[in-house]
């Protein structure tokens, strides 16, 4: 049943359904399915897997609840066949929930106290409402019992009533309706706890908006402006539309003597114990589905940031700004190694520019830097100022770049940082990330908490487990996307790699500082605690650049290794090639494969139907040109289905090797938007409505983009300013890490702050 559900939800085969639980199921990652089982799991991606899998628990959580709860009902004897049918076809928790309600056991409540009273028959009594003469007075006179506490008839009849209150809130199909109804139609309405006093949340001392329409980000907002005890905030229902609908549901009979009394527990039953829950759940509801767009933008912005390319073989200058402690610098060789370091102080209250400028330039010109990284914190922009000044007197061209510094002074204070550089002080071990996160941003960034890395909203108002858990997945998908060099990476990176937890990384690295350089991806094998399904897991995504065997350096599996020699020898192609980087004319090799027979069938014969020899070229020529209309990538397409038919190997496995052998260990990451290198820098007086500049996106929020345009602070691209065309979120036209063009709208020399716009500009 759940393998038929989320066949229908993911518009999937059941057969890829089926394969892809088997193998999670088997203990296999995420990463290692989506590379190297595209065959049993139909090409699903990395993405679509997690979400499967996310949606796969549910269900089987989902379906031991409903055993869970069908089992607490039978014991209570009070389970039904219709019931219990009602139960297994739910689909959702809440749907479940809301059917145990009436049998879960409370605590003591008005209810309960009255039926311990003996007053639940006089309940039923009255929610029967056969009775049309006589009076209440008389029927609740014979339950006045002063041993039950039961001393008059006000009592009897007001306990009947919460009765049937509290049986009225636990119907399941009423509170279907009445969620149905505050989806719909309640609206969220806030104000100020203080009227005077002035806080970030003033543009919702007095507001209000529909359930249904309220934005995920202003939810955030009013949840975090209510803790910090400066919102007040409810959700308001049309009440008597609710109860008009209870009042029709539950009074059969009008004519029953009990009608008034109905009407009070009806009534009753709403405000004290409906709406209170209602509201509750409604915003819960709404809060959880902020909090699931919120980690959903945090870890695709967090994906964009570790995706960012790389900047290989630079020198580069790594600056971590500051004011009264100094700008820490620092000296990086191509490699990331640590050349040297020192502190200038060219910003208040030092201001010491000359000596600064000296230092600087010493620095620059002794190591020949490419590049200077400078880190987007406190004194950044004064910071790069001066450095841009710096650089006019360098006669070398020597570039500037802002890099992000969140999380470095996290992992600068870490007891990793400690262990790798044991010798500086946490500011310059800050500096020394700021400058490798140019060079390489996902070695670097790994080392770092996800969370701490900052891109998103609201980061610390959502349920911290999830949000981890989710970003742990998106580092691991990226760093199994890249792929690591076995004998370079550290243990942080790593313990990323499919099948590999921090114990095992620790291991390979101790193994190569024992035994030295890795020749061969089977040494693994050899790693202390990573045995045959770790290797399985693993093997793929380590790369050995300069190993015994060439296929080392790829992505190629070494299950496949046999086959892709097999394709090597049937393409003519050696380890040299690949070890050069590959061999670019494999294409042409796989076009000339099984080319196609010489035309001649369905040609004329040279008989009575062919006049003349012209006429037999004419045909020719006009078949040759309805030939070439298959294009080369599906000639290629044609071929691969040969040769995998030949090879016995999967086509989707086939194809993921010839890229290999084309462009061995290819990055990912070269397709991303390459980094802005400045050599100026502007002041917000130099900004002018309707300049257009490029900029940098450094985060996404669901109202809109920051962007980096070269002034103190990222200035902001609203959602409606994003794209000409309608668009949902903001993610769907822009990510962190995008080079775009955008147009300055407005200026607020009071706030400094920025407005741009993207429209009508060719990004």
């Amino acid at each position: 049943m759940i393998i038929q559900k989320l066949a229908k939800e993911f518009h999937i085969k059941i057969s890829q359904v089926e394969n892809t639980v088997q193998l999670i199921d088997d203990c296999n990652t995420i990463p290692f399915i989506a590379r190297y089982r595209k065959e049993m799991t139909g090409g699903l991606s990395d993405v679509t897997l997690r979400d499967l899998h996310e949606r796969l628990l549910y269900l089987r959580n989902l379906e031991e609840r409903k055993q869970e709860v069908i089992r607490l009902i039978e014991e209570q004897g009070k389970l039904t066949e219709e019931l219990k049918e009602e139960i297994i076809s739910a689909d959702v928790l809440q749907r479940v929930e809301d059917l145990y309600r009436p049998y879960k056991q409370k605590k003591s409540t008005r209810a309960t106290k009255a039926k311990e009273r003996g007053l639940e028959p006089l309940a039923y009594i009255l929610i029967a409402q056969e009775i049309t003469e006589g009076s209440i007075e008389e029927l609740a006179a014979v339950y006045v019992n002063e041993e039950k506490e039961v001393h008059t008839i006000e009592d009897a009849i007001f306990g009947a009533l919460d009765i049937i209150a509290e049986q009225i809130s636990d119907n399941p199909e009423f509170r279907d309706e009445i969620r149905t109804i505050y989806l719909n139609e309640a609206v969220i309405v806030s104000e100020a706890a203080d009227s005077e006093e002035k806080t970030v949340y003033e543009m919702y001392y007095n507001y209000s908006e529909a359930v249904s329409k309220i934005p995920n980000h202003r939810i955030l907002a009013l949840n975090r402006g209510e803790n910090e005890k400066k919102l007040k905030v409810k959700v308001q229902a049309p009440s008597e539309q609710i109860l008009y609908k209870l009042n029709k549901n539950i009074i059969t009979n009008p004519k029953s003597i009990f009608v008034t009394y109905l009407e009070k527990a009806i009534e009753d039953s709403y405000k004290r114990l409906i709406a209170p829950s209602m509201e509750r759940e409604i915003r819960s509801l709404l809060f959880e589905r902020a909090e699931k767009e919120a980690v959903k933008v945090f870890a695709k912005n967090t994906e964009n940031l570790l995706m960012t390319p790389p900047v290989r073989n630079v020198k580069v200058m790594g600056v971590d700004p500051s004011y009264r402690t100094g700008c820490k610098i620092t000296i990086l060789d191509e490699t990331g190694k640590l050349l040297d370091f020192t502190t200038i102080y060219p910003n208040p209250p030092q201001n010491d520019i000359e000596k600064s400028k000296t230092v600087t330039k010493e620095l620059v010109n002794k190591y020949n830097i490419d590049v200077i990284a400078i880190g987007n914190g406190t004194a950044s922009r004064e910071t790069e100022k001066f450095i841009a000044e710096t650089l006019k007197e360098v006669e070398r061209k020597v570039y500037y770049t802002i890099v992000s510094e969140a999380g470095a002074s996290v992992y600068s204070a870490s007891k990793l940082a400690t262990e790798e550089y044991p010798d500086l002080d946490v500011t310059t071990r800050g500096s020394l990330s700021i400058g490798r996160r140019l060079q390489d941003p996902l070695a670097e960034l790994v080392k770092i908490d996800p969370k701490h890395i900052g891109v998103g909203q609201y980061q610390h108002d959502i349920n911290q487990t999830m949000l981890n858990s989710a970003l742990t997945n998106v580092v691991e998908d990226c760093v199994n996307r890249v792929g690591v060099d076995l004998n370079t990476a550290s243990p942080s990176l790593l313990q990323y790699i499919s099948g590999i937890n921090s114990g095992i990384a620790k291991n390979i690295v101790k193994y190569r500082e024992e035994k030295g350089k890795f020749t061969e991806r089977k040494q693994l094998m050899k790693v202390s605690k990573l045995g045959e399904k770790a290797f399985e897991q693993c093997a793929g995504f380590l790369r050995i650049a300069d190993g015994l065997n060439a296929l080392d350096a790829t992505a190629v599996h070494p299950e496949s290794y046999s086959v892709a020699e097999q394709l090597m020898q049937l393409l003519g192609v050696d380890h040299e090639s690949i070890r050069q980087g590959g061999n670019k004319k494999i294409e042409e090799k796989i076009i000339e494969f099984a080319q196609p027979e010489p035309i001649t069938m369905g040609l004329p014969s040279s008989d009575k139907k062919m006049k003349s020899l012209q006429d037999m070229e004419e045909i020719k020529g006009a078949m040759h040109a309805g030939a070439k209309k298959i294009t080369n990538e599906e000639r290629i397409r044609q071929n691969l289905s040969l040769i995998a038919e030949k090879l016995n190997i999967g086509l989707p496995t086939l194809e993921d090797i010839v890229k290999e052998l084309i462009k061995p260990g290819r990055d990912p990451r070269e397709e991303m938007p390459e980094v802005i290198f400045r050599n100026d820098v502007l002041k917000l007086e130099d900004l002018k409505l309707g300049m257009e500049l490029t900029g940098t996106v450094r985060n996404v929020v669901d109202f809109g983009a920051f962007v980096d345009i070269g002034i103190k602070n990222d200035g902001l691209v609203h959602i409606s300013q994003i794209s000409e065309n309608y668009i949902k979120h903001p993610m769907q036209a822009v990510s962190v890490g995008d080079t775009v063009k955008v147009k300055i709208i407005d200026i607020d020399y009071e706030r400094e702050r920025v407005s741009l716009s993207m429209k009508n500009l060719n990004n």
